[in-house]
């Protein structure tokens, strides 16, 4: 069913239920209020009818029955009984060619008990009334047809009638309508993002000007086409650089290969060709390696093995990783006020891809310091772990940090040195695999710093 009827119909089930119980419950309080003047109207009229049989000597049955019959009461069929204690008829009026009331010792010694007892018998409202002065003891047994009261229920119910269908019938048709305007910017929105593709994620969804849920989610959609469109370039960019890196020592290879096969040459011109062969392909395998752990890094935790790990043993293993990828690099470690409890020092992630991230961060500050130094300052904030990376050196310009986490970038001044600028980009996405955090702080021409903060395995939410 459309979203249109869908609301529609909801609306309209609204406007039932609450037309049905507004109408009912009128018609129940009117039925209610006829029902309780009728009791009061019959047993005014047992009170008068008993004082005046009270008052024999002045009033005689003739009387009284001629009172009865001139007396103005809106009931047809009236019938008064009077009981004395013996529960024997000492005073009967009946109005027209009536029957007679089904009355027995039950009902009115119940009337005795309880004062009054209001009853129905052959589609006549009656109430038989007990009675008691000084002089007297009897029960009343008054009756009558209240078609007046009836007549005005039955004109209250057509009117309610009328109205609830008429109620339905203007809910539904306001409910259609809104329903439109209330679906109509939906429909827009999904007109709009139906034109969208990949190669046209530049469009997005108009917004109107009033602030409600629909602007809202043209707004989330539209930062989701930022993001896929952010996504769509790095991923463009990435397989444009991977492609070139991969290329060129391909390129090297094919060329060395080609030239070296246009003539003879003797055993130390092929070695050295083998030689500079031998080192492409040692880069490109190293290239390859480091896209694979990339797009492992690139990954959902829920893909990859997590475990419990002491964040210090880690970095233990960070100097002699420095020392055998180059004799100059050192690394120095300072461990501050470590807590007592082991477990605050745990952190819940991948040993291996960790190591990576922090080993890159560090083999980094080693590669651009003065002296090839890195220091490493571990410390245990409230339910963090905070590992800072610090080297002296050139620095980092302040315009280039932003992007020194892009797969292949590489700052102006680090281009000569060997490298593919993806150990940083790689860490990055390490990282906030891990739940974490990076940030850099760099002084020009003097040092930067590198802080990675991490929550410890107890703090660690679980995919």
């Amino acid at each position: 069913m459309p979203l249109r009827l869908r609301l529609t119909f909801l609306f309209t089930l609204l406007v039932i239920i609450i037309l049905g119980l507004v109408c009912t419950s009128i018609y129940y309080f009117s039925a209610t209020a006829r029902i309780n003047t009728i009791k009061k109207r019959l047993t005014n009229r047992a009170v008068t009818t008993a004082r005046l049989l009270s008052q024999s000597e002045v009033f005689t049955h003739e009387l009284i029955q001629r009172i009865d019959s001139s007396t103005t009461v809106a009931l047809k069929n009236k019938a008064v009984i009077a009981y004395n204690y013996k529960n024997i008829p000492i005073y009967q009026y009946r109005e027209g060619a009536q029957e007679s009331l089904t009355i027995d010792n039950t009902l009115l010694d119940e009337a005795r008990i309880q004062g009054r007892v209001y009853f129905t018998d052959k589609g006549r409202e009656a109430v038989a009334y007990h009675y008691t002065d000084n002089k007297v003891r009897m029960v009343l047994v008054v009756s009558g047809e209240d078609e007046e009261g009836k007549e005005y229920l039955r004109h209250l119910a057509a009117i309610l009638l009328f109205s609830f269908l008429g109620g339905v019938l203007i809910g539904a048709a306001g409910g259609y309508f809104f329903s439109k305007k209330l679906v109509w910017p939906l429909k827009n929105i999904a007109d709009d993002v139906a034109e969208i593709s990949a190669q046209n994620l530049a469009r997005r969804i108009q917004m109107g000007h009033s602030k409600d849920e629909w602007q809202y989610l043209s707004q989330t959609l539209n930062d989701l086409l930022n993001r896929l469109q952010e996504s769509f370039d790095l991923q463009k960019r990435f397989i444009a650089n991977a492609s070139h890196e991969l290329s060129t020592p391909l390129t090297s290879i094919s060329s060395q290969l080609e030239v070296c096969l246009q003539r003879e040459r003797g055993a130390h011109d092929y070695k050295m060709v083998m030689n500079s062969i031998y080192q492409d392909v040692r880069q490109m395998s190293k290239l390859t390696q480091t896209l694979l752990e990339f797009a492992k890094a690139s990954g959902a935790p829920g893909g990859i093995e997590l475990n419990s790990l002491r964040i210090d043993e880690l970095l233990l293993r960070l100097p002699a990783e420095m020392a055998k990828a180059d004799k100059k690099y050192s690394v120095v470690l300072s461990f501050e006020a470590l807590p007592e409890d082991e477990e605050n020092l745990l952190v819940f992630g991948n040993e291996e891809l960790l190591f990576t991230a922090i080993k890159n961060i560090t083999h980094n500050a080693c590669k651009y310091s003065d002296d090839h130094q890195a220091k490493i300052l571990l410390s245990v904030p409230d339910r963090q772990v905070k590992v800072v990376i610090h080297n002296s050196g050139k620095g980092i310009p302040e315009q280039e940090i932003a992007n020194i986490f892009q797969p292949f970038y590489r700052v102006d001044e680090s281009l000569a040195t060997k490298g593919f600028g993806l150990g940083l980009p790689l860490a990055y996405r390490i990282i906030k695999l891990h739940q974490g955090t990076i940030s850099v702080d760099s002084a020009a021409l003097k040092e930067t710093l590198f802080t990675i903060i991490l929550p410890q395995a107890a703090s660690f939410k679980k995919a």
